[in-house]
């Protein structure tokens, strides 16, 4: 087995999730669940193909994400995985409607952080052990701290 780092490229800095799914219906079924809890959504999504002729499949509404979403899957290369790459919204507007998706098994990722993919090599494929999502802690918050959190979200309209 060898392991490698894939960084997610993502130069925009959109909202990623990264994660597993376990059938080629994936790719409809995610892009209705999107398209009905947020209308106007920009996203693209690709999922890989685990069998069969082993397929990238792709959807979304915006084809820049696409090409994205894309050729992140494919640098990634682990079967049954999908990066769902999303503009003007937040993984949190939709997170609880793909928990809903029959097909969804798990998420490693969710953010706009930079991200490195922990990847298996074997001779059967590749498989995704675990993400780097963004960056180690730097310290505790503090009370001066706390209120800048407390004002952003509010700023952002998740607290009122």
């Amino acid at each position: 087995m060898e392991l490698s780092l894939v960084p997610i490229h993502n130069p925009a800095q959109d909202n990623v999730i990264l994660g597993m799914s376990h059938f080629i219906k994936t790719v409809e079924d995610v892009h209705e669940a999107i398209v009905s809890t947020v209308p106007r959504a920009r996203f693209g999504l690709a999922f890989c193909e685990a069998s069969d002729v082993c397929l990238v499949r792709l959807t979304g509404t915006d084809d820049e994400l696409i090409a994205l979403a894309r050729d992140n899957a494919l640098a990634i290369g682990a079967g049954h995985s999908f990066v769902l790459f999303l503009r003007d919204m937040y993984p949190i507007n939709i997170l609880r409607t793909l928990r809903q998706v029959p097909e969804m098994v798990r998420f490693f990722c969710a953010t706009a952080n930079p991200v490195q993919v922990i990847v298996a090599t074997t001779d059967q494929g590749r498989g995704i052990l675990g993400v780097v999502d963004g960056f180690s802690p730097k310290g505790v918050e503090g009370p001066d701290d706390v209120e800048k959190r407390r004002a952003f979200l509010r700023t952002i309209g998740y607290k009122f």
